[in-house]
């Protein structure tokens, strides 16, 4: 039996985070989710707090054992979920269905699954953030409140298999309201100018920087415009500098994949998911725009010619 117990997520992280540690750390997935609210009743104990009331997912019940097993001839238990606040959740789910004691239990966090990172975040445990776990129970609960309240009056008033959640509902209101503003709105033209000058053996494009309000009125500008003579009056150089895009956040990543690869938003997050799991990016799901050190490291060993250098050429980070 291994001294230290490590459990991650997805199995797939399981392996390559096994390679790293050595001999002395066995690395197990939770598959996700272990435990949600239970499915008979409300789950919701509305007098009480809100209190949820959860139960151990069916098909997790075989990981759990193995688990439970595993975890009690342990010297360390390693919680390496992702994180976020579904994954601080899934730790604190794990800490409790599993009966572990804060003595021999360590929270670990990485942003990308290399072996620097890996042995940093050993390096580096910390308690399970319950600020974190009860921002995602607010969110679960909300989703029960809401979905099971709504929902039945949607399958009254509009059709039946209809669903109401915590997002969609507040979004479908927002797309109704942006919706009505649109079919308000009285659009009106304006007529633009522009020009195309002979320049010695070059040309030279220009546009008046006003706007006409009518066709007649830009003709007849036109018009003061056959017999004039221009000049170019002054001509201003000067250094311009160029910076890359931000490395990618979850919502630009989603924005450029369906802008040049037409990928829909959860076709786009899967391909994320597996580059994440095999150490090719940092995790997918941030507001962050800081490349990490070791995709610093790397891009400056690389030694790529200033002029030639393109972000996407950095390995260890979510990129443009």
């Amino acid at each position: 039996m291994s001294k230290n117990l490590v459990i991650v997520e997805s199995p797939a992280k399981a392996k390559t985070i096994e390679g790293f540690l050595g001999k002395d750390f066995m690395v197990k997935s939770s598959f996700g989710h272990i435990r949600d609210l239970v499915k008979k009743g409300f789950g919701v104990d509305i007098e009480n707090n809100f209190t949820p009331t959860y139960e151990v997912q069916p098909d997790k019940e075989r990981v759990i054992a193995e688990l439970k097993k595993l975890s009690k001839g342990a010297d360390m238990v390693w919680l390496a979920s992702d994180e976020d606040r579904e994954g601080e959740a899934i730790s604190w789910h794990l800490y409790e269905t599993l009966g572990l004691n804060k003595k021999n239990t360590r929270r670990i966090v990485f942003h990308e699954i290399t072996k620097p990172a890996i042995l940093k975040a050993i390096e580096n445990p910390r308690e399970i953030d319950i600020n974190l776990v009860n921002a995602q129970q607010a969110r679960r609960v909300l989703d029960r409140l809401v979905g099971f309240e709504l929902s039945p009056i949607l399958w009254r008033k509009v059709r039946p298999s209809l669903s109401a959640g915590r997002v969609q509902s507040v979004a479908v209101r927002l797309i109704a309201e942006r919706e009505r503003e649109i079919q308000k709105f009285v659009s009106t033209s304006a007529f633009k100018v522009s020009a195309v000058f002979k320049v010695g053996n070059g040309l030279l494009k220009a546009e008046l920087d006003k706007r006409f309000a009518t066709e007649a009125e830009a003709q007849a500008f036109l018009e003061t415009c056959k017999t004039a003579a221009f000049t170019i009056e002054s001509l201003e150089t000067k250094p311009a500098k160029r910076s890359p895009a931000a490395p990618f956040t979850t919502s630009t990543l989603q924005q450029e994949a369906a802008r040049k690869l037409g990928f829909s938003v959860a076709q786009t997050m899967t391909i994320a998911q597996r580059l994440y799991e095999a150490g090719k990016i940092t995790y997918m799901r941030t507001d962050s725009v800081n490349l990490s050190d070791t995709a610093m490291d790397q891009a400056n060993k690389a030694k790529v010619p200033r002029r030639l250098t393109r972000p996407s050429a950095l390995p260890i980070s979510t990129v443009r």
